[in-house]
């Protein structure tokens, strides 16, 4: 019956000398582990390992204590079933039934704290194993496969969301397989992230034993003999005490002298001596002393130092700060007849007070004279020629003139103005040379810079007129007429955001020749060098505020397609193919050809009102409405290299002269101010910016002052253009 149930059978007497086990201890006895699986057969190893020979550490007596126990529950099982057998034959093996309750958990008695025994990896870092298909080695060598983690954070979502005991599963990292916590382990967890001790019925606060008390008792705590070491010198002290006696003999080691006890003390204020301690230190700042008694203090002072009625009555009105002496003047008969101070006891609290709580620091001052703070600027007598008086004055507009420009050769001078008329007016003589109505505002114009076209355009309402003003030169005059006629329109004319319109034959006599119309009031109209192109401002919100004109194919396109704020003005570069747009709050530098943002300029104002470019094309300029005319460097920085604040109201208008270093702006102040300006060949120095000359004329009118600046092309003369309906030549 014991060959059924699988376990050999052994004879009472095959362990002799030891004792047999009580019958109800028989039940305790576990049978060898088997594996996980019901289904398979144990190795041999296996086997050899679960029969008791793992525990290698055990006694050998305790081991044999066991094999007495086992012998002795076979032989009374294998005479149990002896006794038994008829009834056992129908029923199944207890062994057998036994042996499959045991197998749910195999380490059930096990008390040791070693890691999973299937794994026989030992003490290896697991982390070897991540580029590998297993994670270790079982008790016969096999591999020990990782479980296939196929699944995805949307799986192990709904596994979180479908299994209760999600909360409680955890990977193994020896085995790879998913455990689930028990409530005693959950508990364990818990206690442990409350800094509590693991086991639940440890008590930490139990009654302290106290061993060894104060009391003296009969016999000792320890009766251990004592050793041998405690007999012998210790070598290591002897070398030690070698060390110290060396050391005293060099003097390296100073024995230690008696303190003295009595307590030292110095003057904290004797600073005079230089051998004193405090003498010496070298950052070390005397106390001030005290101002010897002048005359004042005389108890019989001359009579000048005596106060009179007035002034003792306005000395006593003063704050005590606000005097000069702390005290009145008096005389006295005799030295006998001086009464106390009154303040005396006060006067030298405040001093004790000055002397120790007031901080004193030695500063290492320098002697800078104010003088050399100020730049050295050159005179400006030495920087002419530049503007210095008033010399023509261009009467004849009735309302306030916006805006004016000079023709290339410097004859000839244009205007526009709020009353609706344009006027071309001689330079040298302030005559008016023509008239020409336009029927509305002018708020920009531009006299084309190439000396070979005779064009003025204007910008009124939401048009942009081309004049051709037939001043000067006839030949001239009719070369650019021939231009304007020589155009041929396409046969599919193109989509475009302005219409080209000819004029009637009545504006062609008044000196019309085009008309540009555009969705939204022009506001600004300004030419390219070279004057074939042209670029206007329109007052409306997007990507089409700036638009460019080419007048020899009568073209017009958009080139931006966002818009970054309201413009205030564009020009173009005198010698690169760069677009300068001005904003209110940034000026953006746009290179034509690449089609792209080359750099972009924060003036810091509120807001950009108009803008310059100097002749060389390094330098910019532009005026603000917060009374700031700010400088760039384009090839310093992006932020300012100076601001200048000498206007007092919003600046309107800024201007470059084309040949000498002048720079001018006019503001609502009525006033004209002219810089010079010197941009130098190298790199390496900074550009001179020196004012030199504040020109006044114009008179304000509706809080409107000088409106627009020009310089002369040739000639170091300006052209201001004022809310009082005139325009001033200084020269």
């Amino acid at each position: 019956m014991a060959g059924v149930c699988g376990k050999p059978h052994m004879s009472p007497g095959s362990l002799p000398g030891k004792r047999r086990l009580e019958p109800d201890q028989e039940l305790l006895i576990q049978e060898p582990p088997l594996l996980s699986d019901p289904d398979s057969s144990l190795s041999d190893s296996e086997e050899s390992v679960f029969s008791g020979l793992e525990d290698s550490g055990s006694d050998t007596s305790e081991d044999d204590t066991e094999g007495v126990a086992r012998a002795s529950g076979d032989e009374d099982s294998h005479r149990a079933e002896e006794t038994s057998e008829e009834p056992q034959a129908a029923s199944p093996c207890p062994r057998t039934e036994e042996a499959g309750a045991l197998t749910r958990d195999e380490y059930e008695e096990d008390s040791s704290d070693e890691e999973d025994i299937r794994n026989t990896v030992g003490n290896v870092p697991l982390a070897w194993y991540d580029e590998f298909p297993h994670v270790g080695y079982d008790l016969d060598g096999k591999r020990i496969y990782k479980p296939l983690r196929t699944r995805d954070e949307l799986d192990q979502f709904l596994d979180k969301m479908d299994d209760p005991d999600f909360w409680r599963t955890v990977q193994d990292k020896m085995t790879g397989r998913d455990l689930r916590l028990t409530d005693e382990q959950v508990a364990l967890v818990h206690r442990l992230q409350r800094g509590q001790f693991g086991d639940s019925g440890f008590n930490p606060y139990e009654p302290a034993v106290d061993f060894f008390s104060g009391d003296i008792m009969i016999h000792p705590v320890t009766n251990r003999p004592a050793d041998k070491r405690s007999f012998i010198p210790s070598l290591i002290e002897k070398e030690k005490v070698s060390r110290m006696v060396h050391a005293i003999k060099m003097g390296w080691i100073k024995p230690r002298r008696p303190q003295d006890s009595t307590p030292s003390f110095y003057d904290l204020w004797a600073q005079e001596d230089p051998n004193a301690v405090l003498g010496r230190h070298k950052m070390h700042v005397p106390a001030p002393k005290l101002a010897l008694p002048g005359h004042a203090e005389s108890y019989n002072p001359p009579p000048e130092y005596l106060p009179t009625e007035e002034e003792r009555l306005a000395w006593l009105q003063q704050e005590p700060i606000e005097r000069k002496l702390n005290f009145l003047p008096q005389k006295f008969p005799s030295l006998r007849t001086v009464p106390a101070y009154s303040r005396f006891i006060q006067e030298r609290f405040e001093r004790c007070l000055d002397l120790y709580l007031c901080p004193r620091q030695r500063k290492m001052r320098v002697n800078v004279d104010p003088e050399d703070l100020i730049p050295k600027l050159p005179r400006p007598r030495d920087l002419q020629p530049f503007p210095v008086c008033q010399a023509l004055v261009y009467r004849g507009h009735s309302d306030l003139v916006r805006c004016l420009s000079v023709s290339p050769g410097g004859q000839w001078l244009a205007s526009g103005s709020d009353d609706g008329t344009l006027r071309l007016w001689e330079v040298a003589t302030a005559r008016c040379m023509k008239t020409v109505p336009v029927g509305g505002v002018v708020r920009s114009i531009a006299w084309n810079p190439n000396p070979a076209i005779c064009l003025v355009a204007a910008a009124m309402d939401d048009a942009v007129l081309l004049l051709n003003p037939a001043l000067g030169d006839r030949l001239l005059v009719g070369s650019t007429d021939q231009l304007l006629e020589a155009f041929t329109p396409p046969e599919e004319p193109a989509l475009q955001p302005a219409r080209w319109l000819e004029v009637s034959e009545e504006e062609r006599q008044r000196g019309l020749r085009l008309r540009v119309c555009h969705s939204k009031p022009v506001t600004r109209v300004t030419w390219h060098g070279r004057g074939d192109y042209l670029a206007v401002v329109l007052s409306s919100q997007g990507h089409t505020q700036v638009l460019i004109h080419q007048l020899s194919r009568r073209r017009s396109q958009s080139p931006f397609r966002r818009s970054h704020g309201q413009v205030q003005c564009v020009a173009f570069h005198p010698t690169r193919p760069f677009l300068l747009v001005a904003s209110q709050r940034s000026i953006r530098i746009y290179h034509l050809l690449r089609q792209e943002l080359t750099k972009k300029l924060m003036p810091n104002c509120k807001w950009v009102s108009s803008m310059a470019v100097h002749p060389a094309g390094d330098n910019i300029i532009c005026g603000s409405y917060d009374s700031k005319l700010v400088w760039f460097d384009l090839d310093l920085s992006t932020k300012p290299y100076k601001v200048l604040r000498h206007h007092k109201k919003a600046l309107r208008a800024v201007a470059f002269h084309p040949r000498y270093p002048l720079f001018a702006s006019g503001s609502d102040d009525g006033s004209v101010i002219v810089c010079h300006g010197m941009v130098y060949n190298d790199l390496l120095q900074n550009p001179l910016l020196v004012p030199v000359k504040v020109l006044k004329g114009h008179t304000l009118t509706r809080d409107l002052g000088v409106l627009d600046v020009a310089f002369h092309p040739t000639q170091p003369w300006i052209f201001s253009s004022g809310a009082d309906g005139t325009i001033r030549l200084f020269s």
